[in-house]
């Protein structure tokens, strides 16, 4: 049968983390304890009044199907928040509520990116965006990039790599897997880059609200016309609840509800009311205490990589990733990271996930569990390099 299968799909790579998860949860199943610094998932749980939301739904019958781009009450809490966090009036109307980032990404790229098209991106990066493109026909251009450029796209690497294909250019700030920030007036200086050539904008901001001394300015404070792309996963801690949105322009907001409605009909329903929580005083506070917490954790994982020789070039500004110079100890992070797995039992992500440049010098710790914890990684990471 595999000969039936299309060359799409052989081309589709594994995300990397996932198959590292997956083993991981073998060997917790199989007893041994595992420290879980591969994928990028809050250790916190879904907030309080969230779950009551949830439950209050399931109660009152609030399960069927919604309209494609979400229930209005949830557009418009959207709406609000971004005038609340960023001074920002936009129309519910612009929002899109979407199953998940992922899907949010998909029907971006649907709508922009034509077979053979390119959309430039950072490497490293996201992994799944690459895929994304693959499944649509068009391609991905990985723009090699180094902490001399916070490993991000600049406005002079736009113009230089823009070539006759190039539909647009996606960003994300603050970055996976790397945790650098684009401030304002770099976040200019790239959608200038952008509208010079004629191309389009689209801004990754899932990892809004997870700053570390400051807030992240939002692209739309800059180029109301680029694409956002949101999530309730990180900063709102609701991965499994499978719920993003976007902002668009308005003269694509009926075509990316033709899209929702024809990829997954609507966002997931109950998922959706309990959204309209996370946005109660209640719930903010307690995700800055979480917020809070990152930012400690972050401070104890960057010194003591450091200590063992880590090289940790850019100090993240946010998220919740530290990507770590592991050149000292390997040429081949990949086989690294596997090893560290099943002989000191810490999962981490090998730089091959994000790109590939200098990807076997990489590895990605995410700093989503406890500093008891993050302790005793790095102790148990310190034994295994003796060995």
């Amino acid at each position: 049968m595999q000969d039936k299968w299309t060359s799409r799909a052989k081309e589709i790579e594994s995300f990397k983390v996932m198959d590292l998860l997956k083993r991981a949860k073998q060997l917790d199943a199989e007893g041994f304890d595992v420290i879980h610094m591969e994928a990028g998932e809050p250790d916190f749980g879904t907030a309080p009044r969230v779950k009551e939301a949830a439950h209050q739904a399931i109660d009152q019958g609030l399960t069927q199907y919604t309209p494609a781009a979400g229930i209005p009450e949830l557009r418009q809490a959207i709406a609000r928040f971004y005038e609340q966090r960023y001074g920002l009036k936009i129309d519910a109307s612009r929002v899109i509520v979407t199953s998940g980032a992922s899907g949010a990404l998909l029907m971006v790229f649907g709508l922009l990116a034509d077979p053979e098209t390119t959309f430039m991106m950072a490497d490293p990066g996201y992994p799944c965006n690459r895929q994304f493109l693959r499944m649509l026909d068009a391609r991905s251009q990985l723009v090699p990039t180094t902490a001399a450029e916070k490993f991000q796209l600049t406005p002079d690497l736009i113009k230089r790599e823009w070539h006759q294909r190039t539909a647009g250019v996606l960003i994300a700030s603050p970055a996976n897997p790397t945790g650098s920030v684009l401030h304002k007036e770099e976040l200019q200086g790239v959608a200038d880059a952008v509208k010079q050539q004629g191309g389009v904008l689209v801004v990754d901001e899932l990892y809004h609200g997870l700053t570390y001394g400051f807030d992240a300015p939002s692209i739309l404070e800059i180029e109301p016309d680029a694409f956002v792309i949101n999530s309730f996963s990180k900063y709102f801690g609701m991965t499994g609840w499978r719920l993003g949105w976007i902002v668009a322009p308005e003269s694509a907001v009926p075509e990316l509800e033709k899209l929702a409605q024809n990829l997954y009909i609507s966002p997931p329903t109950v998922s959706q009311y309990a959204a309209l929580a996370a946005f109660d005083d209640e719930s903010l506070e307690e995700f800055e205490r979480r917020r809070h917490q990152f930012e400690l954790r972050r401070d104890l994982l960057v010194e003591g990589l450091r200590k063992l020789g880590f090289d940790i070039p850019l100090m993240p500004e946010g998220a919740f990733y530290v990507y770590a110079d592991a050149s000292h100890l390997t040429d081949n992070t990949y086989d690294y990271c596997w090893r560290l797995l099943e002989e000191a039992h810490v999962a981490a992500t090998p730089g091959l996930d994000f790109g590939s440049y200098r990807a076997n010098q990489f590895i990605r710790f995410s700093y989503t569990t406890g500093l008891d914890r993050i302790e005793l990684m790095l102790k148990r990471l310190a034994a295994f390099i003796k060995n």
